[in-house]
């Protein structure tokens, strides 16, 4: 994440994660998550996030708006953003920020289910995002 201005309205905000790096403590259930029901990592080894927009939208909050690609499929996405400070560590400045949102997993081809004895499903549709970030001014 890049910025050049003080109230960050410039940030760019660039994110990758590899799929196979996604892990849940259950090694039954992280192979499954990694199999074609739902990330296909060998076909589709990244998940990405490229901002839109980054705006601010009160004291400390922001809002920022970007592509969220998953498999194949990119969906725009709003995330709310707390600004959780600046910190100077060797001579550069340093603001974290954390950003989290939700999706439905079915919009980005996640269609794998089954139910439980209760009729809710084993893996819910909507899926919590959080993304923590590191800003340097440019």
């Amino acid at each position: 994440m890049i910025s050049k201005k003080n109230d960050f309205e410039d940030a760019k905000v660039n994110a990758t994660i590899e799929t196979a790096s996604i892990t849940t403590n259950n090694l039954e259930r992280d192979k499954h998550l990694k199999d074609e029901d739902f990330f296909h990592v060998e076909k589709f080894p990244e998940i990405k996030f490229k901002s839109t927009s980054f705006k601010k939208v009160g004291e400390n909050k922001y809002r920022v708006t970007g592509d969220l690609t998953i498999r194949d499929i990119t969906k725009p996405v709003t995330l709310e953003t707390d600004f959780g400070g600046i910190v100077s560590i060797s001579d550069k400045k340093k603001a974290g920020f954390t950003a989290r949102g939700s999706i439905n997993r079915f919009d980005y081809g996640l269609k794998w289910s089954d139910a439980l004895d209760n009729g809710g499903l084993i893996v819910g549709e909507k899926v919590d995002i959080v993304i923590k970030m590191e800003l340097v001014k440019q």
